[in-house]
C-alpha cells in the first residue's frame, strides 16, 4: 500500500485559484501513465535514465492544500478558442495515447487568466493508475483521483514551434482535469472507440474534428494556477499550469478502457 504522507510534496510555493462569474470558453509533457514519480520511480521505464535536465525549485506535480491557496482577483477569465477540425491523430507512445493537433496557425488557441500570451493547442493526454485508488499526477489536499487530463498549448508569441518552447520560460500552459468514476461521459465516448487501434507502442490512426472542451468540466469558472513544470524528464520548468476545481466523470468502462 502506497502511504500518501511519503509520497507526496507539501505545497511549499504559492497557489493562486479563480473565481469569475464571467467565462469565455477554452509536446509532449506529461507522457507516462503513470501518477507521480514518487510512487514509480523503481517501476515505471521512463524514470530508469539519468534526467538530462536537474530538477529546480519549481518541479510538478503538487499537492494543492486548499486552505493555503490564495484568491487572486487581478485574474483575467480563461478564452478558449477551440476549432475541432484541428484535430488530426492519436499515436501510443509506449506509456500513453495522444490525440494531437495541427498547430501551425491559430484556430486552436487558449489566453487570458495568468497568461500574457497567446498559447496555441498542440495535444492533450490522460494518466491513469494501476486502479481507481490512484492515477492523477497533482492532488488535492493529499487526494489522488483515478485519472487527469492534460490539455497542452505553447506560447505561439514568444516562440516559433512547440520544440523550442518547451525548454523556455513561459513556453507551455496546460490544463488540468482531474476524473472520476461516476456516469458515463458522453463526449469522451468517440475517444473510447478509437483506442484499440492504437493498442501497440508506436501505432498512429486518423483522428479527427474533436472537441477538446467537451472534456472540461461544465463550471470552469474556478480554477487554481501555479507556475511549474514538467512532469516527466526533461523536466523544465516551463509549464503554467491551470488546474479545474471542478472534476468531470466518466464510467466505470470508460476508466477502464484506457488501461
Amino acid at each position: 500500500m502506497v502511504h500518501l504522507s511519503a509520497v507526496l510534496t507539501p505545497l511549499c510555493r504559492r497557489l493562486l485559484h479563480a473565481r469569475t462569474r464571467r467565462w469565455v470558453p477554452a509536446r509532449r509533457c506529461n507522457l507516462s501513465a503513470c501518477s507521480s514519480k514518487f510512487v514509480v520511480s523503481q517501476m515505471h521505464p521512463i524514470w530508469q535514465e539519468p534526467l538530462a535536465v536537474p530538477g529546480g525549485e519549481r518541479q510538478s506535480p503538487i499537492d494543492i492544500a486548499v486552505r493555503r491557496t490564495q484568491f487572486d482577483p487581478r485574474l483575467r477569465p480563461l478564452q478558449m478558442r477551440y476549432d475541432p477540425r484541428t484535430c488530426q491523430q492519436i499515436w501510443n507512445n509506449g506509456y500513453s495515447f495522444i490525440v494531437e493537433y495541427d498547430d501551425t496557425s491559430d484556430r486552436s488557441v487558449l489566453q487570458g487568466g495568468p497568461l500574457e500570451d497567446r498559447f496555441r493547442l498542440c495535444q492533450f493526454h490522460f494518466h491513469w493508475g494501476e486502479s481507481n485508488a490512484w492515477g492523477s499526477e497533482h492532488s488535492v489536499d493529499r487526494r489522488l483521483f483515478p485519472a487527469e487530463l492534460h490539455v497542452v498549448h505553447w506560447n505561439r508569441d514568444k516562440y516559433n514551434l512547440f520544440e523550442e518552447a518547451v525548454s523556455e520560460d513561459n513556453g507551455l500552459a496546460v490544463i488540468g482535469v482531474f476524473l472520476k468514476v461516476g456516469k458515463r461521459h458522453e463526449g469522451l465516448q468517440k475517444l473510447v472507440d478509437a483506442l484499440p487501434a492504437v493498442r501497440h507502442k508506436g501505432s498512429v490512426v486518423e483522428f479527427t474534428k474533436f472537441d477538446p472542451a467537451c472534456l472540461l468540466p461544465e463550471n470552469t469558472e474556478e480554477y487554481w494556477t501555479y507556475s511549474g513544470s514538467l512532469t516527466t524528464p526533461p523536466l523544465t520548468e516551463a509549464v503554467t499550469w491551470m488546474l479545474m476545481k471542478h472534476h468531470i466523470e466518466v464510467s466505470h468502462d470508460q476508466c477502464h478502457g484506457n488501461r
